[in-house]
């Protein structure tokens, strides 16, 4: 059996300038503590010569940020060529430039705050080109998800160091690909998406893995972008898991250890370990 290359294609660096700033205050006791805090900073995206949005971000990846939006909010459309992206760090601005002019009034007029830490917006009809759609019947072995917990939340991250922040990975199989972090849970979908735009990745035989709440939100990009499977540490909302299973999308919840809730796709789901296997394995080993 052929072996995979257990790292990342992209993980996070939380020793990164800019990332956070050390901020020094008192404890419970009075005593001085000196500790990283996560930097917020404005980005704007433009289309063209239309501007969109201005997010707030941690900085990090803004082309992808800036990819990921547009295709996720329906202004990058199939066939549709990016010739440019252009990110101006002075002047916090990225430019996403197509081969077809572009206009966008009507749908930046629809404009909706969603849940999402950092108050995240959607543009127009938020079920836009969802009426038809249905993902792959994909399976998920309980295996990769025992696999894939395990080794995101022991590697080293901006949570970690620092907290305040959300996590998405895009996962294949048990192997995590790409781990993107963020104040808002979208904007760390966001990045991953335009990852995805510029590499040509199929989204057919890949996970996603967040610690955010699986919303409405959540599970129509994951939708758009072609994943079959969404998992998350966190809990649900109703529209989230009726619109999980409209378009044929498995969600897992509550995700802590090995313990899970499965609210959309259980058929697709196959419990190939069961929980608490892997530790008595370990303890007999240890034993003998």
């Amino acid at each position: 059996m052929q072996s995979r290359d257990a790292t990342y294609l992209i993980a996070p660096d939380p020793a990164a300038p800019r990332l956070t700033r050390a901020v020094t205050g008192t404890d419970q006791t009075g005593a001085t503590q000196t500790i990283p805090v996560v930097e917020e900073r404005p980005l704007t995206i433009y289309l063209n010569g239309q501007e969109i949005v201005t997010a707030m971000t941690i900085g990090d990846y803004p082309q992808y940020l800036a990819l990921g939006f547009l295709k996720n909010q329906g202004m990058l459309r199939e066939g549709e060529t990016v010739t440019g992206v252009d990110y101006d760090e002075d002047l916090e601005v990225v430019v996403v430039r197509t081969d077809t002019p572009t206009s966008h009034e009507e749908k930046l007029k629809k404009k909706t705050r969603t849940s999402g830490c950092a108050v995240g917006t959607v543009f127009g009809d938020m079920m836009e080109g969802l009426e038809n759609l249905r993902l792959p019947e994909a399976e998920l072995r309980t295996s990769w998800l025992y696999a894939l917990a395990k080794r995101i939340n022991t590697t080293p991250s901006l949570y970690l160091e620092a907290g305040a922040i959300h996590g998405t990975v895009l996962c294949q199989e048990d192997r995590p690909l790409v781990y993107m972090e963020d104040v808002g849970r979208h904007n760390a979908v966001d990045k991953i998406a335009g990852w995805m735009v510029s590499q040509g990745a199929d989204g057919a035989d890949k996970i996603m893995y967040t610690t955010g709440r699986l919303t409405s939100e959540m599970v129509i990009k994951c939708a758009h972008m072609g994943i079959p499977a969404l998992v998350s540490r966190s809990g649900f909302t109703a529209w989230g898991v009726e619109i999980a299973r409209q378009v044929n999308l498995t969600l897992i919840g509550r995700m802590r250890g090995e313990r899970f809730v499965c609210l959309a796709g259980e058929d697709r789901l196959i419990r190939d370990a069961e929980p608490g296997a892997a530790g008595e394995d370990r303890k007999r080993r240890s034993a003998s």
